[in-house]
C-alpha cells in the first residue's frame, strides 16, 4: 500500500464517521418528535457502510487483494415501532389517548456517538502518522 492509498482510505474513514456522528446527533435531537412533515413520529436513521474496492483494475492486475474503501451506500430509516405513551392531552394523541414517540433509544445513540468519535480519532491519528512519515522521508533525502 502506498502513501496516497493509505491517505485516501483514512480520508474515506473520516467521511464515513462524520456521517455516523451527524445521523446519531439527528436521532438524539429528534428523540421526542412526534410529528414530521411526512406524518407520524420521527424514524431513527442508520447509515449502511460498505467496503468498496479502491481500484478493481489494480486488484486484477496484481495478485494482492485490492484495498477497500469505506463508503456510505445508503441511509435507512428504522421501521421498528415507536414507544406508545398514554397522554390524552397531547396534540398528537390517537383516539384512545396514546402518543407514539420515535423509536430512538438515547443510550444506544450515545454509544454510537462514542464509537464513531473513537473511530474518527483513529483515522485522524493514522493521517497524522502518514504525514510524519512523509516528513521524515523528505528530511532523510535532504
Amino acid at each position: 500500500m502506498d502513501f496516497l492509498t493509505a491517505l485516501r482510505i483514512s480520508g474515506s474513514g473520516l467521511s464515513v464517521e462524520r456521517t455516523r456522528v451527524n445521523l446519531a446527533s439527528s436521532n438524539l435531537a429528534n428523540a421526542e418528535t412526534t410529528r414530521t412533515a411526512a406524518g407520524g413520529p420521527y424514524k431513527r436513521l442508520d447509515p449502511v457502510i460498505q467496503a468498496v474496492p479502491f481500484a478493481p483494475e489494480l486488484g486484477q492486475a496484481s495478485e494482492m487483494t485490492p484495498s477497500m474503501d469505506p463508503t456510505i451506500s445508503s441511509i435507512v430509516a428504522d421501521q421498528s415501532p415507536g414507544k406508545k405513551v398514554y397522554s390524552p392531552g397531547h396534540p398528537d394523541a390517537d383516539p384512545e389517548g396514546f402518543v407514539t414517540f420515535p423509536n430512538v433509544n438515547p443510550v444506544y445513540e450515545v454509544v454510537n456517538l462514542m464509537s464513531a468519535s473513537r473511530t474518527y480519532e483513529a483515522n485522524a491519528t493514522a493521517i497524522d502518522t502518514l504525514k510524519t512519515m512523509a516528513q521524515r522521508g523528505l528530511d532523510i533525502s535532504r
